[in-house]
């Protein structure tokens, strides 16, 4: 763990006498950053089998879009090992990023980029910091806007939510909540979180593992007929589901998972529950068979899949090296 990771770790359990307010509202999760050392293979795989339209594309990296409004949903970028480059949430206003920057700096969390204009594809306002565990995380306002595509295909509109395996889950929750203003929508015991920046039911969620690392990148279909049919259409490229379909208790989304050549683990999912802000009361779901999956069509994860959801131990894309993961 860096100085910086655990200085903002240490600041998430200190008690200010006026509490600070989080650095921003965040709007959604826009995009997610994969680092691949099966980069081509990886890009033919989201292109050309999940559904997802490159939009740029140079050596090292492929930007893919969906059907939504995000310039892109998804960064390919050419690594030496599998990775999780960086988590992009939505702000809406250059004022608000600047703003954010200031109140990061108050708790003592200094931004690695920004904030200022983002030289990426894409474009935005912006800045980014790491989290206590060394993740990148990116807040952007004012991206580039995308010429709109239909919804009638059985492909993603983008993704709505990433589970990140943690080491420490409660510490990890209040980080995301203290400092990125999300609210906890529900528990699977004490092994999970789910917790939300908008009506959908989580953006992120935590599970606690023996490491860092990505579990999951989750993309929305538009309804349960597209998710269905998009399982068709992998089922035609001979691929079919590592765990699913089903339908999960908490957040009520279908779901599906596969891994794509790298084995990082990806999902189709639809119908995510829909939070009414002030009539919802969190709830602690047991980790039953029958509550993990509604439908009882999934049955329980197989050993390979939950290896898959492991990861490889991931210090962040800013680490040196050879800086090892804390134990």
């Amino acid at each position: 763990m860096t100085q910086q990771n655990r200085t903002a770790y240490e600041n998430v359990h200190a008690r200010p006498a006026v509490p600070l307010e989080p650095v921003a509202r965040l709007r959604a999760l826009r995009s997610v950053e994969l680092h691949t050392p099966a980069f081509t293979e990886s890009t033919d795989f989201y292109t050309e089998v999940w559904g997802l339209e490159p939009v740029e594309q140079d050596r090292d990296a492929t930007w893919l879009r969906g059907t939504g409004e995000e310039h892109h949903v998804l960064a390919l970028t050419r690594g030496e090992r599998n990775g999780l480059g960086r988590i992009t949430f939505a702000v809406a206003t250059p004022a608000e990023i600047d703003e954010a920057a200031r109140r990061l700096l108050a708790r003592g969390i200094v931004p690695v980029a920004g904030p200022g204009p983002l030289d990426q594809v894409g474009g935005g306002y912006g800045l980014r910091f790491t989290d206590p565990e060394g993740r990148l995380v990116e807040l952007s306002a004012q991206t580039h806007a995308v010429t709109p595509r239909g919804r009638d295909a059985a492909v993603p509109v983008g993704v709505t939510h990433t589970v990140l395996n943690t080491t420490d889950i409660d510490a990890a929750v209040a980080f995301y909540t203290s400092v990125l203003g999300l609210r906890v929508s529900d528990w699977s015991e004490h092994q999970m979180a789910f917790l939300r920046c908008n009506a959908d039911h989580h953006c992120i969620a935590f599970n606690q593992a023996a490491w860092a690392s990505l579990n999951h990148v989750a993309y929305e279909m538009t309804s349960v007929d597209h998710f269905m049919r998009g399982l068709g259409r992998l089922r035609h490229h001979g691929i079919t589901p590592q765990w699913g379909p089903g339908r999960h208790g908490p957040g009520n989304n279908t779901f599906s998972y596969f891994t794509d050549p790298a084995g990082l683990v990806c999902e189709y999912t639809s119908e995510v529950a829909q939070i009414v802000e002030d009539a919802w009361i969190a709830k602690v779901w047991r980790r039953t068979p029958d509550l993990s999956d509604l439908w009882g069509t999934a049955g329980p994860p197989s050993q390979k899949i939950r290896c898959h959801m492991a990861g490889e131990p991931d210090p962040g894309p800013l680490a040196p090296a050879t800086d090892e993961v804390s134990a």
